[in-house]
């Protein structure tokens, strides 16, 4: 998954992304630290169980953690952010190819100071967490998408 990872475009090669695994007993501590972050958010403790409950189910999760420099005089941020976004799409992808069920999660966790230190160093930005598992049942079909035709047009030059 992570050599799938790899193989996402990124312009001069700077890989602006790192996987960390959360598996065994570190799973334990990711549970609290999504508990105490959701009482931080106001939740009682009947909510806070349940985010801790989130974080115990994947057997494995992988933080997905996104380095950009934001001063790199070839590349600009929004190439380097597609970059992230193609390396969690090859690993999902070479996930779902290896027969495991996964997806992205992120929301409000991924902003909160203690998450975001406990998984980032310094100028990192915490993306979100791809959880990894066997699935139960057969994905559902995509949502609505449009058709493929009207996500690929013909470009025609605008003065002519």
């Amino acid at each position: 998954m992570t050599q799938a990872a790899l193989r996402a475009p990124d312009h001069a090669e700077l890989v602006p992304y790192r996987f960390k695994l959360v598996r065994g007993t570190a799973r334990q501590g990711m549970a609290v630290l999504f508990a105490d972050a959701a009482r931080r958010a106001g939740k009682g403790e009947e909510g806070a169980a349940l985010d801790a409950e989130r974080a115990l189910n994947p057997p494995v999760t992988v933080a997905v953690v996104a380095r950009i420099d934001l001063g790199h005089p070839q590349v600009p941020a929004h190439e380097q952010w597609a970059a992230v976004g193609g390396a969690i799409s090859n690993f999902l992808t070479a996930a779902h190819a290896l027969g495991l069920g996964g997806k992205m999660l992120s929301g409000v966790k991924v902003r909160d100071p203690a998450i975001s230190a406990a998984f980032c160093e310094p100028g990192e930005t915490l993306v979100g967490w791809i959880a990894l598992g066997t699935p139960a049942r057969r994905p559902a079909g995509p949502a609505r998408k449009p058709a493929p035709a009207e996500v690929l047009v013909d470009w025609v030059r605008p003065d002519r």
